[in-house]
């Protein structure tokens, strides 16, 4: 079960995306997820009687903002593994140990590389550019 939609993402890059019951309603990567998976959160709220319903074996989350959810999943039961990623490393990672705790191991590794070769290409292509433009970015 994935709280976050970049784990759900992921397990799609992965060809595991068998193994998720339920996810997050932001979940919008691949498209077809809308469609195929159950709505079981928010990114700050979940429906528990409904996560416990599809009994996970591991609840995918992210970062201190959804500490209660993970505290509840916890008291019912629930294994949980939280991410809390700022960078491109720690995406990188986080791809890699979603791919270990699947046992995808082997298909994590190729995609983590294909990742970094194409932001590579963009730092490529930026750095080419005759101005740097400044951009402001608020989340």
């Amino acid at each position: 079960m994935c709280l976050t939609e970049e784990t759900v993402e992921t397990l799609y890059l992965l060809g595991e995306d068998w193994r998720i019951v339920g996810v997050s309603g932001y979940a919008v990567r691949p498209p077809r997820v809308r469609h195929e998976k159950p709505h079981i959160s928010s990114f700050i709220s979940a429906d528990l009687p409904k996560i416990l319903a599809l009994e996970p074996d591991l609840a995918l989350a992210f970062s201190d903002l959804q500490a209660d959810i993970v505290r509840d999943l916890v008291k019912a039961g629930v294994a949980v593994h939280a991410f809390n990623h700022r960078d491109l490393e720690g995406i990188y990672g986080m791809i890699r140990t979603v791919g270990a705790l699947v046992g995808a191991s082997a298909k994590a590794t190729p995609l983590v590389e294909e990742l970094a070769a194409g932001v590579e290409r963009v730092w490529g292509m930026g750095a080419a550019l005759p101005c740097r433009p400044r951009v402001y970015f608020q989340e």
